[in-house]
């Protein structure tokens, strides 16, 4: 029987499947609050957590006012932009799977 990796490897023999999921998770997340923080504040404002929002979601908001059609209105770009990223992590997290590089709760058969 084989022994278990140290935690140290599960982390760095997969980094680039960790840095990949925690961006794409991070950004769709905070597009979902910056969709629901809009609500209650202006486009321009200088609140510092807004600020935030926007420095971390202006590019998938950006990427998501492109590939929809033009009718979506600019209040439902941030959430469609959190679907989109949740869609490309699901797909990116499948691949690396079926790639062997993704880490594995169990070890590999065989």
């Amino acid at each position: 029987m084989a022994e278990p990796a140290s935690g140290a490897s599960f982390l760095t023999d997969h980094l680039l499947f960790w840095v990949v999921t925690y961006v794409l998770a991070l950004t769709a997340w905070a597009c979902i609050g910056r969709f629901a923080m809009q609500a209650f504040i202006t486009a321009d404002s200088r609140n510092y957590i807004w600020r935030g929002f926007r420095l971390l979601t202006d590019w998938a908001v950006w990427m998501a006012r492109r590939a929809i059609p033009s009718f979506v209105g600019e209040t439902w770009l941030p959430l469609v932009a959190a679907l989109w990223l949740f869609g490309l992590r699901l797909v990116f997290g499948i691949m690396m799977l079926s790639a062997g590089l993704a880490p594995r709760i169990s070890p590999p058969p065989g």
